[in-house]
């Protein structure tokens, strides 16, 4: 049952915190057309992001006491959010290259 409650959790986490994120890059991103196809690459970034909170905080304070339950290593957390990054940035980048 607390596998079940976590998971209903993890969606829920995927869907506020997914579409809170959308949201603000979708405002970014109108200033400039030119960017609307490139526009999964920010979703992309902030999934990886969720990942990353979920992972080095949220499944701490869950109801899954399983074990596994280890915090990304530095390297590996600066990665992925360097990475959130340049994804979030790239749709700009793109548009100028492609032009």
């Amino acid at each position: 049952m607390k596998t079940l409650l976590e998971l209903i959790r993890i969606f829920a986490i995927l869907a506020i915190l997914g579409m809170g994120g959308g949201l603000i890059l979708a405002g970014f991103y109108s200033n400039s057309p030119d960017t609307e196809p490139y526009r999964w690459l920010g979703g992309v970034a902030v999934l990886m992001l969720i990942f990353v909170l979920y992972r080095n905080k949220l499944q701490f304070s869950g109801w899954h006491q399983g074990t596994g339950r280890d915090k990304l290593r530095r390297p590996i957390t600066t990665l992925l959010v360097g990475t959130s990054v340049l994804l979030i940035i790239s749709p700009f980048v793109l548009v100028v290259f492609s032009s």
